[in-house]
Order: structure tokens, then sequence, then C-alpha cells
């Protein structure tokens, strides 16, 4: 920087190309050699009238006796303001960044260093219920876009000095600002390292959501369709996974945190399970795999059956199937294929309609894709069954719906083409495959492969809390006794 203000602030006005947005508050101050200085700022970014009553009136009202440009700046970060977070800097990059995240910057004649001063202002959406991770007991507070905000809501919960957040910025275009939570008495210091590493490594101009860095956190050598990156919409769900030594990552303008090491079983636990008595939480957890193999298996079952075994068939169900399918023109694979596309059609354009549209989607769904299909003799009503009992067992385990979809799409077609043969050898492959897959060295089917009784005390059915309590299970206990950091090259 200069010590000029005029160069100053020709250089900001530069880099900022003039654009609209970008304010300059020139003053004379109150010295022996009226001074002058300016304070800029984004508009839209800050709060007016903070800055009116917390910057410019306090600075107009005192009385400067220094005439020196560094000692003006120093009363006034001293003396003058209030503020409680005020910033001393002296290069350019740092005031555009400070600009940007709703600061304002102050500059004094005659000074190489400006002041940065916490007065953002900026709209955003308050703390509501999670969407997609609704519970029935428990908090209701969800994740919101502004990062401090985010951060808050897990100070909230953990009270301690071991919690450490730790701020840094990627993206070389959006300065995107992200924090990496995590409880120092708790975490590996050897995965800390890894996704420090990997978060440092990432070359993205744009990180506008915390999707942008999943890939990169991601081990690399393990190919899968399944994600050692976890997703969360909940503070309280973040607290429990960083008292089990994982990490968070929280990212500016995004109201999820990613969660790291991820592992398969997780999948199929939830809040409500620690809220509710054991029986019913080890009923539901079994219920969602149940939901999850079903989701995943039964279109492509049915098919084999139907094309290659049907003496596997109930004589009774065997003698409507055989009926409905006679009476239908296409094979059974084609028709299950057809019939869940038409159905990704129509949930996608659920999702991305406007809402008051979404009810018109339902209608002409049901009544044109299943009584009408049905009446024509198009499909079969046993097949229009097996497909909407498999499309809602996959709601059931929601996070996992991309790579369920997937897969019951390849299972269908191995079944219509090999048979109960084909089903089988897909299966071992996507068993090897998940089996074969890690999360920063932690193996993704921990506490099934490699098994441990201890800690399935909390995977296919969920023990009292006398029980959990004793032994904290941390995630690095998991991991392979391997600690090369090879994967990083």
């Amino acid at each position: 920087m200069y010590n000029s203000l005029k160069e100053n602030l020709s250089s900001l006005k530069s880099a900022f190309a003039n654009s609209a947005d970008f304010t300059v508050r020139d003053m004379i101050l109150n010295s022996n050699k009226k001074t002058a200085a300016a304070v800029i700022t984004i508009e839209g970014m800050c709060s007016k009238e903070v800055i009116a009553l917390s910057i410019i009136n306090p600075i107009f009202d005192f009385d400067f006796k220094n005439a020196d440009g560094t000692q003006i700046l120093d009363e006034i970060r001293l003396s003058v303001l209030s503020a409680s977070e005020i910033v001393e800097f002296e290069s350019f990059d740092e005031a555009i960044m400070f600009l940007t995240s709703g600061f304002a910057v102050i500059a004094v004649d005659g000074c190489s260093k400006m002041l940065a001063i916490g007065v953002q202002g900026f709209s955003f959406r308050g703390v509501t219920e999670p969407e997609s991770e609704v519970v029935q007991r428990g908090s209701k507070e969800g994740f919101t876009e502004p990062l401090r905000i985010n951060m808050t809501l897990i100070r909230r919960r953990i009270k301690s000095p071991d919690l450490v957040f730790e701020t840094a910025t990627v993206g070389t275009t959006s300065k995107t600002q992200l924090c990496i939570c995590y409880l120092q008495n708790s975490v590996s210091k050897i995965i800390l390292d890894k996704i420090r590493k990997r978060l440092q490594s990432s070359d993205l101009e744009m990180v506008l959501a915390s999707g942008y860095l999943s890939e990169y956190l991601e081990d690399k050598g393990t190919k899968s369709i399944f994600s050692g990156v976890g997703i969360s919409e909940r503070p309280d769900t973040v607290c429990g996974k960083l008292m089990e030594g994982r990490v968070a990552i929280l990212v500016d303008g995004t109201p999820t945190a990613i969660i790291i090491p991820h592992i398969f079983v997780e999948e199929f636990q939830s809040v409500d399970d620690y809220s509710n008595r054991p029986y019913y939480a080890t009923f539901i957890r079994i219920l969602k795999y149940i939901s999850f193999f079903t989701a995943i298996f039964v279109p492509g079952i049915y098919t084999a059956f139907a094309q290659f075994h049907p003496e596997y068939f109930p004589k009774g169900l065997l003698l409507k199937a055989s009926t409905a399918l006679a009476d239908t023109p296409l094979p059974v694979a084609l028709e299950v294929l057809i019939i869940m596309f038409v159905y990704e059609i129509m949930r996608e354009a659920g999702l991305r309609i406007p809402k008051p549209l979404g009810h018109a989607v339902s209608i002409v769904g049901a009544l044109v894709i299943g009584e009408s299909a049905v009446n024509a003799g198009f499909i079969a009503s046993s097949t229009l069954m097996i497909v909407a009992v498999a499309a809602i067992s996959s709601y059931v385990t929601s996070s996992l719906y991309a790579p369920i979809t997937v897969l019951r799409f390849a299972f269908v077609a191995v079944g219509g083409i090999f048979g109960m043969w084909g089903i089988v050898l897909m299966s071992c492959f996507v068993l090897a495959n998940i089996c074969a897959k890690t999360s920063v060295g932690v193996p993704y089917m921990s506490s099934l492969a490699p098994f441990s009784v201890r800690r399935m005390r909390d995977v296919f059915v969920r023990a009292d809390w006398k029980r959990l309590s004793r032994h904290t299970i941390r995630v690095q206990k998991f991991a392979q006794t391997k600690e090369s950091d090879s994967d990083e090259g």
C-alpha cells in the first residue's frame, strides 16, 4: 500500500473496475493539518446505520492532536472506535477480502495501513428447521448460509475449549471462506493433516457449495458410487460426529456441513435413534436396512424371475404374474426400465417446477402412468407395483438415493440379460468395491468389515445409553494401520 490516500483509493477503484456498489465516504478529520480520510464499503454488504453511529460520528467528534497519519490511525483503533472486531492490515489483497466480506475499511492519508471494522449488514435466511433431516424429537435448528452463524450453532452445543475452528479460503476467484471444526482431544492428527492438504490442493476458481470440495476430500484410488464424505444440515448431528473424532467443514454460503471420515453404517442412523427407546430405535434401523436392500434388489430379482426363473414364483403369484405379463407387448426387463425411467422424470420434474404445479404432476403421474397404462395393457400391474415399492423404499434412506437409483437400474439390466447369475455376480462386485473403499484411511465398511463385536452395539441394534456411554468409540480406531500419505499424490 501507499502512504497517499489518493493512490490507495485509485488502486482499489481500479481493482473493482469502478463497480457501482463500490462506495467511498470522504472525510476531513478534526486535526491540525485537516488530514484526509475515507471509509470504504461495498453497498449492500454493510449496515449503513451501524457505519454512521459506530464509525463516522465518533471520528468526526474526536479531536486528533497528532498530525501523523500512522498515529491518527492508531488513535482511531485504540481510542475512537468501539467496535468489537477491528483488524489492521497493509495489503490490497486483504483490503479486497475484507470489503467483499462485509467489512468497512478506513484509510488515512499519510499511512500505508488500513483498518477493517466488522459492520456486516447483508440479508440472510434465519435459522430454520432442516428440510431433509426432519426429526420428531430433538432440536429444530438447522444450518443457514452465513458461516459465523453456523459456527455459533456448534459452539452453543459444545461449550469446551477443546472445540477448535480453523478458517481458510478456497476458490481463486470466489475467495470462499470455510471453517474446519474439530475437537483437539478427540481428532486424529494424521486425519486432520490429510484433510488440510486436500483442501489446499483444490484448484477451483469458484466454490459456491460444499459439494464442490467433496471430490477433493475423497481417497484417491477407491472409485465407488458411494461417498466417503458425509453431509448434514443439523448442528446436533455434527456435534455428535465431532465427539467421535471426526472433522466437520463449514462452507460460507452453504446450509450444510461436510463430515469426514464418513462410513456406510452412518447412513442408517439418525438423531431420533438416540432420543427414542432402544427397542424402537432398533426396529426403525432394521427397517431402514430392509428398505435399502428392497430398493436395490427387488426390481432386478423380479425381472430375473419373470424372464429366466418363473419356477421361483409361488404358484398363486405365478399364475397372476404370467397372466398380466402375457398381455403386455414389451419384455419384462424393458418394461421395468421404462417405468423406472418415467418415474425418475416425474421426480425430477416435481423437484424443479414451481410448487403450485407440483400437484398437477402428481395427478398426471397417477392417472396416466398408473391407471391408464395398466388399463391399456401397456404395462403389467405387478410390474408397476414392484417399481412403486422400490421407489418408496429408496426414500427411507434418502441420503443414499443417488447410489440406490444407479444400482437399481444396473441390477434390472443385469437381471434381464443374465438372470439370477447376473444378480449374484453384480452383488459380489458391489460388495468388493464397497469393502475396498476408504474415507481418509478409514474403511468405509467399518464395524462390518473389519468386523467388531463391540462396535456392533450401534449398527443393526441401538444399545441403551448406559452401554453406549461406557466407551466412546473414536473414528481413528477404525483407521488402517498403514499411515502413509501415498493417496495424496
